[in-house]
């Protein structure tokens, strides 16, 4: 189960995975929806920087590179509590199982990367739940730069930490930037019990080894509806929006 800070338990699971750029978490995180639709447990789906509260500032801030380390910290912030607030926690209070990708783990590392005082930024986010399991997808940066700089033509401001001054050079300051966001999460292993997965392992041990880690915990979660659809679907691997049409419908 999910604890909040004060210690209570809720009745739903938050399983988060974690990583920098290039790591394979999402492609994990999508075969790990697929499966537990196909055992029937009512599933959410939550996505780092994905509220409507706070997109259009966030892009207009990008575009015009207003945005400072602190005002980046900040509204990533704000975008975590409206998700954790209308998303999250109440899907955990049916019972669902949550699967988030990237949690505050994302913004302790980011900020920290960025400069932010590592404690502050603990104690924005000190209102969140602890998640049932936290996965950690572990590849060496040689190889994470090699997976996102493959076809991609350029590099974006931000993305590159090219607000940061370290390097003029777009591809030579994002090595930089996401070696730096690669040490913090080596340092919040041990610090918050996150569970490693090496992401270097092909696709389906990588596959085998989180569904070892979240399968002890499904035991007494929400069961969806049951729905002749969902399992004809699930069992072909299809999720997502379609799936989740068909039973708000009735099919």
């Amino acid at each position: 189960m999910a604890t909040l800070p004060d210690g209570t338990s809720l009745p739903g699971r938050l399983i988060v995975v974690e990583g920098i750029d290039g790591s394979g978490k999402s492609t994990q995180l999508d075969l790990v929806h697929k499966w537990i639709t196909s055992l029937d447990y009512a599933v959410a789906f939550s996505e780092w920087n994905s509220s409507p509260v706070v997109r259009k500032t966030t892009k207009r801030g990008k575009k015009k590179q207003l945005l400072t380390p602190i005002s980046f910290c900040l509204i990533h912030a704000v975008d975590f509590a409206h998700r954790y607030q209308q998303q999250i926690i109440p899907a955990l209070k049916a019972g669902a199982v949550v699967l988030a990708d990237r949690y505050v783990y994302t913004a302790f590392s980011r900020d920290a990367a960025r400069g932010v005082n590592r404690q502050w930024v603990r104690d924005i986010y000190s209102f969140a739940a602890t998640p049932t399991v936290a996965l950690y997808f572990k590849v060496p940066l040689e190889e994470s730069l090699r997976r996102i700089m493959t076809g991609r033509p350029t590099l974006k401001y931000y993305e590159a930490g090219l607000d940061l001054g370290l390097s003029e050079d777009p591809n030579e300051s994002y090595r930089m930037f996401q070696g730096r966001i690669l040490r913090e999460y080596e340092g919040m292993v041990p610090e918050f019990g996150l569970t490693v997965v090496d992401a270097g392992l092909p696709l389906v041990r990588q596959q085998e080894i989180v569904r070892q880690a979240i399968e002890p915990h499904l035991e007494g979660a929400l069961k969806a509806e049951s729905n002749p659809w969902r399992k004809v679907l699930a069992a072909e691997g299809l999720s997502g929006r379609y799936l989740d049409s068909l039973v708000q419908s009735g099919g």
